[in-house]
């Protein structure tokens, strides 16, 4: 036992050398002016760096969402302007995530899209990504059946917010525009930009009859009469909801019961597109209207350079396609809750268009 204390005396005293060494002088207490300003009070001890280097998990690889099953609502018609853009934003996701997407395709028929999601349910997907036109009403009881089991379920292009709220946390999010605001902005910017007064007529085509979806053609309208302007309104029938063209009887009609419209607004993006075939089979000359509307496409981009169409807000579709396949891989996988995207609203007109025309021919914007 005292060999033992024989060798830690030593030890012990060569430490306090040291520390004594290291420490103040006890001939110079510290000054009690504290340090200089401007100086640091200590200076910190260099740190070495670590050997080696230890990060955490590898990255997800290319496929990291691969097996994840989803059934994905483009909205429209195969091909049409709109929809094709908002698939095209859905393949690209499923490229970068390997995610395995069916796509189906609605017509822009609410009650059709809600009679197919109950036939998604069905299936038994991992998640679904639908068009929120049918509204919280219409869909609200299908989506709590689909969450009782399990599925993922996340909107796009049209909110659906009492279903939102309710499944955010198991991943029900929202990408797109937020619709009234994006259709008051557009009311506000074509009566500012087409120089129209109180009292001078416009005309409005929208969807102010269906549930969410028609915010936007509501903003739109009230932006239109705080201006003062005489709002003509036309409901989109379930033809021309379809399929632009078979609204060129409608538009004649109102055209030459009003040939004193200054202003018109198409509030659908594949109407927008045949604002120049409209006004062509109205006999007006580029211009003559202010026509403003909603939604990029190859067609619009010819109207704007061709004088048809001033003004367009594009809620770049694209994306709303993409983050509708991403949201559902991110709940699936890594347990992320819903995730709100505003897409919108950006302008577009002849000033900018040469900009956007090639990534629009490419069907991305």
């Amino acid at each position: 036992m005292f060999k033992n204390v024989s060798r830690i005396i030593p030890v012990i005293t060569l430490l306090s050398i040291l520390i004594a060494a290291c420490g103040p002088s006890a001939t110079e207490p510290p000054s009690a002016a504290g340090p200089t300003i401007g100086a640091p009070a200590t200076t910190a001890p260099e740190t070495a760096a670590p050997a080696a280097t230890e990060g955490g998990a590898p990255a997800a690889g290319t496929n990291w969402c691969s097996g994840t099953k989803i059934v994905f609502f483009p909205g429209g018609t195969p091909g049409g302007g709109f929809e094709t853009v908002v698939y095209n934003g859905a393949l690209q996701a499923a490229k970068d995530t390997g995610a395995d997407v069916e796509y189906v395709w609605s017509d822009w028929d609410p009650a059709k899209m809600t009679t197919q999601f109950t036939q998604a349910v069905a299936t038994k997907p991992d998640g679904i990504a639908i068009m929120g036109h049918p509204g919280d009403t219409a869909f609200d009881p299908l989506i709590a059946d689909a969450e009782s089991q399990g599925i993922i379920v996340t909107s796009m292009n049209t909110q659906l917010p009492t279903a939102q709220a309710q499944y955010a946390s198991k991943g029900f999010g929202y990408a797109g525009a937020i619709l009234y605001q994006a259709g008051y902005a557009l009311g506000e910017e074509a009566v500012k930009r087409s120089g129209v007064k109180a009292g001078d007529k416009a005309f409005l085509w929208g969807l102010m009859a269906q549930a969410g979806r028609g915010e936007r053609t509501k903003g739109v309208k009230d932006a239109l009469e705080k201006a003062g302007l005489t709002v003509i309104y036309q409901e989109i029938d379930d033809a021309t909801n379809k399929s632009a063209a078979a609204g060129v009887p409608v538009f004649t009609g109102i055209m030459s019961a009003n040939p004193d419209i200054k202003l018109m607004v198409t509030d659908h993006g594949n109407l927008t597109g045949t604002v120049q075939t409209f006004l062509e089979a109205a006999g007006k000359k580029p211009g003559e209207v202010y026509a403003a509307g909603f939604d990029m496409s190859g067609n619009a981009v010819t109207a704007i350079k061709g004088g048809w169409l001033q003004l367009v807000i594009d809620q770049q579709q694209w994306l709303q396609g993409y983050f509708g396949v991403l949201q559902i891989c991110l709940t699936k996988n890594y347990g992320f809750a819903g995730l709100q995207i505003d897409t919108g609203a950006g302008f577009a007109d002849k000033d900018n268009i040469d900009q956007l025309a090639e990534l629009v021919t490419k069907q991305i914007r």
